[in-house]
């Protein structure tokens, strides 16, 4: 794969060792190149008003200008450059924030390796990424902010069979209970889940709960 069709990356992190740790694993994926690095958000700003780059991968916590108020700078001043959040498990008010201020996913530092590349890779291709380690709490903070990816977007049409199972996928079911209740097999039931993931265009079972609740095909009982 040439330079010119790679995915260009800049990465900011006040700590050393996990910038440095991020930068090794992405270096690794042949469709990915970091061209920039920054330890507070007011040298990303800087770096992304100078240099050509497709994502932006930030932690919320930073120095100077901390992680959410640069995305809410590039997402003003550099719109076309989407944000992915970095964030620790007990950040989820910060993760909400940052989905506000115009990231467009998410990871927890602490994810699969592979989730890291595979959100870089969703975001590019214009969809959100939610972390597969979302907790349920963060999925009722993100319903009720005025996050919502989908405004002024086309909703698809699902069957009866596939609502049904995204109710059960918002209720927190995993495959093996969605088929003992909808007396399914295990196949039937992944073969739908992916075709709902599919047709929603997300990776996780986060994903399905906010699109979901954000279009009004799920709603939690108080």
């Amino acid at each position: 794969m040439n330079n010119l069709t790679k995915i260009k990356v800049i990465i900011a992190d006040d700590h050393d060792i996990y910038r440095d740790g991020l930068l090794m694993l992405l270096s690794r994926d042949p469709s990915i190149e970091v061209i920039a690095e920054a330890n507070n958000g007011k040298t990303l700003i800087e770096l992304c008003s100078k240099l050509q780059t497709d994502i932006v991968l930030t932690d919320l916590r930073m120095p100077n200008v901390d992680g959410i108020e640069a995305i809410k700078a590039l997402s003003s001043c550099t719109p076309k450059i989407p944000c992915i959040a970095l964030s620790t498990f007990d950040s989820d008010q910060l993760i909400v924030n940052a989905l506000e201020a115009g990231a467009s996913g998410y990871i927890i530092k602490n994810s699969q390796k592979g989730e890291i590349i595979d959100a870089i890779k969703t975001v590019m291709n214009g969809q959100p990424y939610y972390c597969q380690s979302s907790s349920q709490r963060l999925v009722n903070l993100i319903k009720n902010s005025h996050y919502n990816p989908y405004t002024n977007k086309s909703i698809n049409s699902f069957t009866e069979k596939e609502l049904s199972i995204v109710k059960l996928i918002c209720e927190e079911k995993s495959s093996k209970e969605i088929g003992e209740i909808l007396f399914m097999s295990g196949r039937t039931v992944e073969g739908i889940r992916a075709r709902i993931l599919e047709k929603m265009c997300v990776k996780t079972a986060a994903g399905v709960a906010i699109y979901a609740i954000k279009n009004n095909l799920f709603t939690i009982e108080r």
